[in-house]
């Protein structure tokens, strides 16, 4: 692949699966040609990709370079100025980057919201709500409220919240940051066993090289709101483009010069 920037990016080939090489019919998200400005900056640049149910892709680069911004168009929080998104599910779970809870309910209420409309009795529910929190090491804090918390025990509250009601597709901004090596690594692993138990399709946004190296099954590299390379994260560190070599090894030198994007 060429170093230089694409001004248009090709539709994936279907991407081979890092484990039993089978994918579930049609992707889960679709993604084609999708362009988004806010005012004369031009964030996504039409790019175009794929996520199969069971399959994790990792989206890093450069702070600035779009990959929060795709997140907020796959959801809905942002319209595209054009290009199509297709999510062949409404299940749809979000870790955003901060942990967005409301202070005003307690740790088992907040958890409690994404499961409204679900036809759950009392008890399966508390059930439910009691699982997911002991699986981030929150077990104890149902009836915490968030301000009662450290920052790392509302983030892992945030992510418990997104995950709740077992969604078909996931998407993570930043899941692991500002949280310790141990607990990062039980995150990640979640991430993992979710892909494994619910054939979701999910999208990890992060800067962290563990959690990317451990999560995805495929990696999109971004710079200046386009794909600038893509592939199986084994083959990252090797590989033969300027601007995943600058990306891995953290040098100064290359194409990424600061504050481009």
């Amino acid at each position: 692949m060429s170093d230089e920037i694409p001004s248009f990016q090709p539709v994936p080939d279907r991407p081979a699966k890092r484990s039993d090489g089978k994918h579930d019919g049609e992707p889960l998200i679709s993604v084609r040609n999708l362009h988004k400005s806010f005012g004369d900056k031009h964030v996504i640049r039409g790019i175009n990709f794929d996520v199969w149910g069971g399959e994790t892709v990792g989206i890093i680069g450069p702070s600035g370079c779009g990959k929060s911004t795709i997140l907020k168009l796959l959801c809905g929080l942002l319209q595209p100025d054009s290009g199509e998104i297709t999510l062949r599910s409404q299940d749809v779970g979000l870790v955003f980057q901060g942990s967005a809870l409301l202070n005003s309910l307690t740790v088992g209420e907040n958890l409690a919201l994404p499961l409204r409309m679900r036809d759950m009795k009392p008890a399966e529910k508390e059930r439910t709500i009691q699982e997911k929190l002991s699986l981030v090491g929150l077990g104890d804090y149902l009836d915490a409220y968030p301000t009662q918390l450290s920052g790392g025990q509302q983030k892992r509250t945030g992510f418990a919240r997104a995950i709740v009601n077992n969604p078909r597709i996931i998407l993570y901004d930043e899941p692991t940051t500002g949280l310790d090596p141990v607990m990062s690594t039980i995150v990640e692993d979640y991430i993992i066993k979710l892909e494994e138990e619910l054939r979701a399709a999910s999208i990890v946004v992060t800067h962290q090289y563990s959690t990317w190296t451990r999560t995805a099954d495929r990696i999109i590299m971004m710079f200046a709101g386009n794909i600038v390379w893509q592939g199986d994260p084994n083959d990252a560190i090797g590989a033969d483009n300027a601007y995943m070599r600058q990306f891995v090894h953290a040098t100064r030198q290359g194409p990424m010069a600061s504050g481009a994007v």
